[in-house]
């Protein structure tokens, strides 16, 4: 297996099941902060607030706002890329699914739970009220759907979309983890034929090095 794309709702444990699988797999771990600052190279260090700020109903006909939003989402689409070519990586979130459908070698998980369940967690974790957790999970939610359906027209929770789904209501993390990655090894064996792999992404050269660079990595993994 060479990629790994996990996708996960917020407080359903996603993000600490994303780092145990690299970590015991030996793939980079690539997150927010991580593709943040290669955006932030090139330029793009307001991705992150325009991500967390809905476009309200005005803004959908600003022509130029629309522009710069596209642009700068055309951009994390090649930094996925960039770093999927680069091999043996776990990327949290930020549409990877979608970004890297089609690929042999990628295998995309969803992790997710009951509403009621992430909002205790993120009570406990964040030592905040109900209310507050209620409102926090809300929030976190519709902003997710909207940036995924608005600039890539999947529905959010398009199960069809990804290889493995697991609900850490019912199955510890732990556990989860120990599925994700049995099943990425399992997967290697089983890759479709006649699909194209990561190998075949064209990245730029200063890309691709500025990737193995934040990564630590000028290793091939291929």
């Amino acid at each position: 297996m060479s990629v790994i794309t996990i996708s996960r709702e917020f407080g359903s444990e996603g993000d600490a099941i994303a780092q145990k699988v690299a970590q015991t797999l030996g793939y980079h771990f690539v997150d927010q902060k991580f593709i943040g600052v290669i955006l932030g190279q090139y330029g793009y260090v307001e991705f992150d607030r325009e991500y967390k700020s809905l476009p309200t109903f005005w803004e959908r006909f600003d022509a130029q706002r629309e522009k710069q939003r596209d642009v700068m989402v055309t951009m994390l689409n090649r930094v996925i890329q960039a770093v999927a070519h680069h091999g043996n990586v776990v990327i949290l979130g930020r549409s990877g699914f979608e970004v890297l459908s089609g690929f042999a070698d990628v295998f995309h998980v969803r992790i997710q739970a009951p509403f009621s369940i992430r909002v205790g967690r993120i009570m406990d974790q964040q030592n905040i009220t109900f209310d507050e957790a209620d409102l926090l999970v809300k929030q976190n939610d519709k902003v997710r759907l909207a940036f995924v359906e608005e600039f890539y027209r999947v529905p959010w929770g398009a199960v069809q979309s990804f290889d493995l789904v697991v609900n850490t209501g019912k199955v510890f993390p732990d556990l989860a983890a120990t599925w994700v990655i049995d099943a990425a090894n399992i997967f290697v064996s089983n890759m479709e034929i006649g699909k194209p792999t990561t190998t075949s992404i064209e990245v730029d050269r200063i890309l691709a090095d500025a990737v193995s660079d934040a990564l630590k990595c000028n290793q091939s993994h291929r």
